[in-house]
């Protein structure tokens, strides 16, 4: 037969050293305060079996109450911590009111009946199997846990609870002449049982202290992927922000490039006009006035340029209107004249009376930047051919220069902002011409393509549609005034 006072030194070992475990446990997962109860609750067993060790084989009455009540705090707070784990309801008034019943109850027992063991056996199984069922019932409502662990730890209190009625019934049944004032050898196998169960009992919640980490964890990481696909979109949209900006600020350095450029034709004529006066003085009253006149013109050309360029919306920046071609034509001559460059060109006018719906001051910058590349990249010698043939449904105007020409390997990178040709000499363009030129033809739903002549230089053709009837041309959406 088991010896029980070596059975009571085995479990209040178990429960001592299960206890510790649970409060380091818990001091290392501060989040899982629940264990605390846990730790707690097999520190008071544990306390309670000690009492039972150091007793005497006839103790005062007192001292079974206090043992036994104390074990039976411990076996609350393990209901405690496990409800509060699973996150259930926790009945603690149930809990309480035990306590209370079972401390009255076994201290009428030992002073009415201290010799009779089996009432307080009943009393201690009655309170077993409700805190136990309270237990079992909040690990059957719980979802948090696999549905597996759960009900292997319903087992393991289902067999507790079956022996505890089956340690009742066997008292019960035991001859009076049998019992003694406390628990005997023969009641040893209840508690070894009793051991047993707190070992199981121990496994089970590591597992399920395994499986709430593990939430917790995936929990955190879906958390934390979702903070980074959320730090990934803000990313997307401050780049998106700065890119934006970043395009106003070039396109506004572009504006201020395009107003030079443009600025710097007039002002040429303003220069030329002012030497030629300087020159020639009072001598020549006519050409004086002619110079003037020029200045003038120049002066309005610079007027209008301001106006378009601070122009805020599309409306105002392009103004289309029925256009000559043989205007044009002579608006353009003119200023070449104006800057003494006229000589050096020759202009061959298919029908002078054909008329475009264009904006004649966009249509005029446009074929002063080509003649004037074509011009600058083309020996002084060297005559410049504008011919203008009107089709069916455009009509086209070509630039021929007999110049340097362009590189086959730079021709298709040729119109792009502020591209040169890699045979042009520093400080001879800005590389805005050709860009803004295939900028303003696009109002006008005009091309413009490049091409190498046969012996020499660089042909510029300019296409544009022809207005059917009445038809005003649709303005492109995809450029600012």
């Amino acid at each position: 037969m088991l010896d029980l006072k070596t059975v009571l030194v085995v479990t209040f070992a178990i429960a001592g050293l299960q206890a510790i475990a649970w409060t380091f446990v818990w001091l290392t997962w501060r989040h899982l305060y629940q264990l605390k109860f846990l730790a707690a609750g097999l520190a008071a067993i544990a306390l309670g079996l000690f009492l039972m060790i150091l007793r005497s084989v006839e103790p005062a009455g007192w001292s079974i109450v206090l043992a036994n009540t104390t074990i039976k705090l411990g076996l609350v707070l393990l209901a405690e911590g496990l409800a509060r784990f699973l996150g259930q309801p926790r009945y603690s008034w149930i809990g309480v009111s035990l306590l209370i019943l079972h401390v009255i109850g076994w201290s009428i027992a030992v002073t009415l009946d201290p010799g009779n063991v089996a009432i307080r056996v009943h009393m201690s199984t009655i309170f077993t199997l409700i805190m136990m069922s309270v237990m079992c019932l909040g690990l059957a409502r719980d979802k948090t846990q696999p549905t597996l662990l759960r009900w292997i730890t319903i087992g393991i209190f289902v067999e507790y609870m079956a022996s505890s009625i089956a340690q009742s019934v066997f008292e019960h049944r035991l001859p009076f002449s049998e019992t003694s004032l406390i628990l005997a050898n023969h009641n040893s196998w209840y508690l070894l049982q009793g051991a047993l169960f707190q070992i199981a009992f121990f496994a089970c919640m590591l597992f399920m202290v395994s499986s709430r980490l593990s939430n917790d964890l995936r929990e955190k990481n879906a958390a934390l992927s979702r903070e980074i696909t959320m730090r990934r979109q803000l990313e997307a949209k401050l780049s998106a922000s700065l890119e934006t900006e970043r395009g106003l600020r070039e396109e506004q350095t572009d504006f201020m490039r395009i107003v030079g450029h443009e600025f710097r034709t007039p002002l040429a004529i303003i220069r030329n006009a002012t030497d030629m006066i300087a020159l020639v003085g009072n001598r020549s009253p006519d050409a004086t006035k002619d110079r003037i006149a020029a200045i003038g013109e120049a002066i309005d050309r610079l007027v209008s340029l301001i106006e378009r360029f601070m122009a805020k919306d599309r409306d105002t920046g392009f103004q289309p209107e029925p256009v000559r071609i043989g205007s044009l034509v002579a608006d353009v001559r003119l200023h070449f004249e104006l800057t003494g460059r006229g000589e050096r060109l020759r202009f061959a006018v298919e029908e002078s009376e054909t008329l475009l719906f264009a904006d004649p001051e966009m249509l005029a910058t446009v074929l002063i930047n080509l003649i004037d590349n074509a011009l600058k990249y083309s020996p002084e010698d060297q005559q410049i051919d504008i011919d203008i043939r009107t089709g069916e449904h455009e009509i086209c105007i070509g630039v021929h220069d007999h110049g340097i020409g362009i590189p086959q390997a730079d021709l298709h990178k040729i119109g792009r902002r502020f591209f040169r040709a890699s045979n042009t000499q520093a400080g001879t363009g800005t590389g805005l011409g050709l860009y803004m030129s295939r900028k303003l033809l696009t109002y006008h739903g005009g091309k413009l393509q490049l091409s190498p002549n046969e012996h020499r230089g660089m042909t510029a053709m300019v296409s544009l549609p022809l207005p059917r009837g009445s038809e005003q041309m649709p303005l492109p959406e995809d450029l600012p005034a």
